[in-house]
């Protein structure tokens, strides 16, 4: 009995296991899984955003009363072919485009802008402007959706600036390949293919696909660029969200 008891109390009792590193290893793990998610998060939007959806705003009441001032939209990529970023790589089209159909596309003058339009003529169609009527192919084209503002009928003078006289009246003109005639619904009010030329396929970007929100502010608030108008804008939105939304077009499905 003596014997064991000598061996017991000779035993070193076992040093204490530090807990620093273990806390520290947690923390690792932690940052990194939130790393992980956040990387994923960036890559699907990326993705989704590259090759299904992008979301704009139109500004402008150039499509009106198609589109408004203030609709927020979600652009569907597919139907045209979507582009690899960073490249001139494009995949196949779905879907071609017809003459009649609303489209979205990098505005050829500045293409960081985009534009939505309605294509009016196509490749080797000939299109003519008489006094705010279109002409296509020489026939009179029928378009309900159309809209005037102005009653006032420009002629081909030479005294009246160039934008002007090109809204109401334009010489017959064929359009070349691979491009398209675009023109906006709200006919006195819309800068397109009248003053700026024909718009090269490759410039599509997609076709609106709904509108996810709807918010009644005029052009100049959507256009303001200085820091602090853009902060007194957004306090009013935060403001007048509920009023000033229009719930009735959330969810619009062209």
């Amino acid at each position: 009995m003596e014997e064991t008891k000598g061996t017991l109390g000779n035993e070193e009792s076992s040093p204490p296991v530090p807990m620093e590193p273990v806390r520290a290893r947690k923390w690792e793990l932690i940052v990194w899984e939130n790393i992980k998610s956040l990387l994923f998060v960036l890559i699907a939007v990326f993705f989704i955003r590259s090759f299904v959806v992008e979301a704009t705003v139109v500004p402008t009441g150039s499509m009106e009363r198609t589109i408004l001032i203030g609709d927020h939209l979600f652009l569907s990529k597919l139907p045209y072919g979507p582009r690899i970023p960073f490249t001139n790589v494009r995949f196949p089209a779905i879907k071609n485009i017809k003459h009649g159909d609303i489209v979205a596309f990098r505005f050829p003058l500045d293409p960081t802008l985009t534009y939505v339009k309605r294509i009016i003529a196509m490749p080797g169609d000939v299109i003519e402007i008489r006094r705010k009527q279109v002409f296509l192919n020489g026939r009179a084209l029928e378009e309900p959706y159309v809209v005037h503002s102005d009653s006032q009928v420009y002629g081909d003078h030479e005294y009246l600036p160039g934008d002007v006289r090109l809204r109401d009246n334009m010489a017959p003109m064929t359009v070349p390949p691979q491009s398209f005639f675009a023109m906006g619904d709200n006919r006195d009010l819309s800068y397109d293919s009248r003053f700026w030329g024909f718009v090269p396929f490759d410039n599509v970007v997609g076709e609106p696909l709904i509108v996810f929100w709807s918010y009644d502010a005029p052009t100049q608030d959507w256009l303001s660029l200085g820091i602090a108008n853009r902060v007194e804008f957004y306090t009013s939105v935060f403001v007048h969200f509920l009023d000033r939304t229009r719930w009735g077009r959330t969810g619009k499905i062209f």
